[in-house]
């Protein structure tokens, strides 16, 4: 295992540019049809880079500056998996299943290889695709996340779930969850917003309760206790980077230390004054540390 600590500075606004403009794109898996973007310039040697979002999250909560960072050098592939934003269907409660829908969208996009960046729920399914379907996955990135069966994971604490459950969550409610509290995490925090926020043009559907309900039943049977489950990332074998921030109320950023010490040979990156929203906070120099793991 591989630890870093460093002290980023936390990012200036910048207004979104290429990869805000994407255009929404359609493919059809198992009945149902998947939104997506799909941006960036292709690679001879890089596959592409496949996002997998978190808990309510949909096409539009990729922050832009990110986005626009990953995809300097190869394509970078954001999805709404079965049932959230504008994807029909029902949205899964499990974790084993929205793990299946995204190798099959990977299968109808022709995509043999790709690199994997699950964030939070994300990053629960990106572990269950990457050992359920090894030989697509080539490089693994976990944000905010945790492996099956972790402590400190169930339930939620009671600030946690009421912010992340609300029938209708306030921008407030988000930067309270996301970011660290500090002056300087919560001025990022805004400035994150007024980013996700800028696109006018092709936006994507607000995710519904629905899709919330069978999220919430997914991360919670995922988190139940069991420290069998553990063995199971001894088998993740794709190179692999961890990342969170120092203070993750969310996943817990003990969970981010457990999987990095868990998966052979994975690095660790741990950003201070952070929250589970530290991608948010500092996504360029976080998009720099994917993009210099993937390779280039």
């Amino acid at each position: 295992m591989t630890t870093t600590s460093e002290r980023p500075t936390t990012e200036d606004h910048a207004e979104p540019t290429g990869a805000a403009a994407a255009p929404n794109r359609f493919v059809q898996v198992g009945g149902d049809t998947f939104a997506h973007r799909r941006f960036g310039t292709p690679s001879a040697t890089l596959p592409p880079l496949l996002l997998l979002q978190h808990f309510r999250g949909n096409l539009d909560f990729w922050d832009p500056i990110l986005l626009d960072v990953l995809a300097a050098d190869r394509e970078v592939i954001t999805v709404d998996q079965r049932g959230v934003g504008a994807s029909t269907g029902a949205t899964r409660d499990d974790v084993t299943a929205t793990a299946t829908d995204t190798a099959a969208f990977a299968a109808a996009l022709g995509l043999e290889h790709v690199d994997v960046l699950g964030f939070s729920l994300g990053g629960h399914v990106a572990q269950e695709l990457a050992l359920r379907h090894p030989r697509l996955v080539r490089r693994l990135v976990l944000g905010g996340t945790a492996p099956q069966g972790a402590p400190n994971l169930h339930p939620w604490s009671d600030d946690v779930h009421a912010l992340a459950t609300a029938d209708v969550t306030t921008p407030e409610d988000f930067i309270a969850l996301f970011f660290s509290g500090s002056t300087e995490s919560t001025r990022a925090g805004w400035e994150h917003l007024a980013r996700t926020s800028a696109r006018r043009q092709d936006r994507d559907e607000p995710t519904d309760l629905a899709t919330r309900d069978a999220q919430y039943t997914a991360l919670m049977t995922w988190g139940i206790p069991e420290s069998s489950k553990l063995e199971r990332l001894s088998a993740i074998r794709q190179p692999t980077l961890v990342a969170n921030g120092d203070d993750d109320t969310m996943m817990d950023s003990r969970n981010s230390l457990l999987l990095a010490e868990r998966i052979p040979g994975a690095q660790l990156r741990l950003y201070p004054d952070a929250g589970h929203g530290f991608l948010d906070q500092y996504p360029r120099l976080f998009g720099e540390h994917v993009r210099a793991f993937l390779g280039r």
